[in-house]
This record gives structure tokens, C-alpha cells and sequence, in this order.
């Protein structure tokens, strides 16, 4: 495999993830501020269901910061707060099933109700001259490039236990080696996908395993395919771990230009499954997988190819 120069890494020090969302942002703040108000009305208006939640909470929080009501109060604390809901018990279990990222719907939600508003005071403008007939237009198409990028389809995972899949649709753009801390002798086998704003931005598990790290760094904005993004990118990377001490597997969600909000809610030590969503990034960014170079494989893929988060074989081991 040939050699892929490795940029000067200027990250700073890893950081623990403090959320779902550890990059934060402006959306999220608008989200956990509504979340205030909400539990407020809750238990004030409807103190009957907040004491049926209780009853129906699961696990422990000891000295929990976090004030939870029901599920949604979990969205960005999914990693970070002991207590979880039972599916049966969830009324909001719908959410999942709209076809569009439980992450995003904050996203999606603001960008609707500003969009409409520009887009009905065009068309009252129309009034005044036709031409005002265009802005119209090009918000519409703005408010669906949106819808599209917030989708999450269903996707069939393949069943072949020496596949790695995607963990994220897009263009393969490198395959080859790099220096990789934690890996045998600092050295793995990179595959990087570059997504666009037209790809599905959720990101799914490449293999089985168990979560043994999970490490947010912050960082810069460089666009994606600027070769120094996967050194100087705002980046989250989690590693999972095949059985007691085997095979390690590393996924990079690493920021763009566009894209500056990543999302991770996997708990650590968490067994997880191959194909199953674990997070997204908003808006174009880049995902890398990482595997030592010791591992025996048959690649699946080229640079230029086209790949399916959860359904694409990135490559087969041989071992």
C-alpha cells in the first residue's frame, strides 16, 4: 500500500465529549432552551405525566446535572446521563421513523420557519414587480437541498462477517497508509470518504464491537478536501475493539467548511453493531477508517468510487 504523507498535526489535546453534540451551537442552545420551558409547562400543567415518566425511567444518574423529564430531555445527553426509556415507554419514539435524523429536526425546524418567512415576504413583493417570482424559487429549492440533506433512509447491511462497511456515503478520495497513534508501530491503513451536501450525513458502525474510546478534538474549518482537514479539523474519533483485546477499528468524523456541528452519542465501553447509526455530521464534511497495517485484506473500493454508509464492503479481511 502506498505511503499518504501525513500533514503536520496541529490538533490540540482531546477533550471528553460533554454531549451528543460537544462542538455546541447555536441551534442546540435554542433546543436546550425550549427544553427549559417545556419541563417548566410540564410540571406545571401536566404534573400527572411528569410522574409517570419518573415511574418509567430506567438506570441511575448519581448527582445528575442533567434534568430529565422523558426522552427528548436525553437527546444531547444520550452519552453523558445514565437514565434512558424502555421503547414501549417512549411516546416520542415516532420521531424515528419521520425518515429524517432525530440530530437534526432542531436544523431543520429553524431553517423551515426562516426560509418560509423569506420566501412568503418574496412572493408578497411579487405584488410589486414579477421578477421577485426568482427568490421565491431559489428559497424553495434552499428549503429542499435541506429536506435532502437531513434525510436518513433505511439501509440493508450486509451479513458477510469479514466485511468492513462505510460508515458514511460519499466519494472514496484516499486509500493508503499513515501515521496512526494507538495502532502497532503508529502506522494504519487509511480509507477517506469526502461528503457533500448532497449525501446522506448520517454515519453508520463499519464493524461489530465494543467502544473503548472516544475522543473529541476542536479544531479549524478547512474545507474537507483541503489536504491539511484531517490534521487541522475540528474532529471527533471513536475506536472500537473486536472481542478482549482484538482487532481495533477507528472511524475520524472530521468537520468542513460548511460542515461545523459533529454528533456522536455512543457511551463508552457501549457493544455496538456493524451497520447501526451512531451519529452524523452537518453539512459537508469527511469520515476516515482506520485499520492496522498488519491486518490481511482484499479492498473493495478505489479512489473515485461512490460508497453507501452501512451497505458499501470497503474491504474483506482475509483473517
Amino acid at each position: 500500500m502506498t505511503p499518504i504523507p501525513a500533514p503536520v498535526v496541529c490538533l490540540p489535546p482531546a477533550v471528553e465529549p460533554n454531549s451528543i453534540q460537544p462542538g455546541g451551537g447555536w441551534c442546540m442552545s435554542l433546543e436546550l432552551a425550549w427544553g427549559r420551558c417545556r419541563r417548566y409547562l410540564l410540571r406545571r400543567f401536566r404534573p400527572g405525566y411528569v410522574r409517570r415518566m419518573a415511574e418509567k425511567r430506567q438506570g441511575s444518574c448519581p448527582n445528575c446535572p442533567h434534568d430529565i423529564i422523558d426522552s427528548r430531555d436525553l437527546k444531547y445527553w444520550r452519552n453523558v446521563c445514565g437514565y434512558w426509556f424502555h421503547p414501549d415507554d417512549d411516546p416520542f419514539t415516532w420521531r424515528n421513523r419521520l425518515g429524517f435524523a432525530r440530530a437534526g429536526l432542531a436544523e431543520l425546524c429553524v431553517a423551515t420557519v426562516i426560509l418560509w418567512i423569506v420566501g412568503l415576504l418574496f412572493a408578497l413583493a411579487t405584488l410589486i414587480h414579477p421578477l421577485f417570482w426568482v427568490p421565491v424559487a431559489v428559497v424553495g429549492l434552499v428549503w429542499l437541498e435541506i429536506l435532502y440533506f437531513f434525510r436518513d433512509p433505511e439501509r440493508r447491511t450486509p451479513t458477510d462477517p469479514a466485511a468492513l462497511l462505510s460508515p458514511a456515503d460519499g466519494t472514496i478520495t484516499d486509500i493508503g497508509e499513515v501515521e496512526a497513534p494507538g495502532f502497532p508501530g503508529d502506522r494504519a491503513l487509511r480509507i477517506g470518504i469526502f461528503l457533500s451536501i448532497f449525501n446522506v450525513h448520517v454515519n453508520r458502525l463499519p464493524r461489530s464491537g465494543r467502544v473503548v474510546s472516544i475522543r473529541y478534538f476542536p479544531g479549524a474549518f478547512l474545507d474537507a478536501r483541503h489536504p491539511d482537514c484531517p490534521a487541522r479539523n475540528e474532529q471527533l474519533w471513536l475506536d472500537l475493539e473486536e472481542g478482549d483485546g482484538g482487532r481495533l477499528i477507528r472511524v475520524k468524523q472530521i468537520s468542513g467548511a460548511v460542515a461545523r456541528r459533529i454528533v456522536c452519542w455512543l457511551r463508552l465501553q457501549e457493544t455496538v453493531r456493524a451497520g447501526d447509526r451512531y451519529g452524523m455530521i452537518k453539512f459537508g464534511s469527511r469520515t476516515e477508517v482506520l485499520l492496522s497495517v498488519n491486518e490481511s485484506v482484499e479492498l473493495q473500493v478505489k479512489v473515485g468510487d461512490k460508497v453507501c454508509g452501512g451497505a458499501t464492503v470497503l474491504l474483506r479481511f482475509k483473517t
